[in-house]
């Protein structure tokens, strides 16, 4: 069974569409690995991530996640819980990140390529 081809141009990459805030630090014809980080007050361009991937999240601050039309998807203050230090995340299509917090977001995310 083939995979479904990516829909989104690849020049909404992660790191070419963002690459103040993504930097390539490994990658290989299985992984990929990012270092992320996005300052106070930022909000990283549109991009995209093609693979899933395991965040690893080294420094917090609260972020808003927008969709490519900036549609509100995801507000880190309306957590009841913090959020875990690692998760999990499903390819993600178009969007931005707004950190409305008061630290520097810092992440390492390894994406797994299929």
């Amino acid at each position: 069974m083939s995979e479904a081809p990516w829909p989104y141009p690849p020049e909404l990459d992660a790191v070419i569409a963002a690459p103040k805030h993504h930097r390539l630090v490994f990658e290989n014809d299985r992984v990929r690995v990012l270092d992320t980080r996005i300052p106070v007050g930022d909000t990283v361009p549109v991009h995209t991530h093609r693979w899933p991937a395991v965040y690893n999240t080294v420094r917090f601050s609260h972020f808003i996640r927008r969709d490519g039309q900036g549609k509100i998807l995801f507000d880190s203050r309306e957590l009841a819980n913090p959020l875990p230090p690692a998760a999990w995340l499903d390819c993600l299509p178009p969007h931005s990140i707004e950190n409305v917090g008061d630290a520097e977001i810092h992440l390492i995310s390894c994406e797994l390529k299929r």
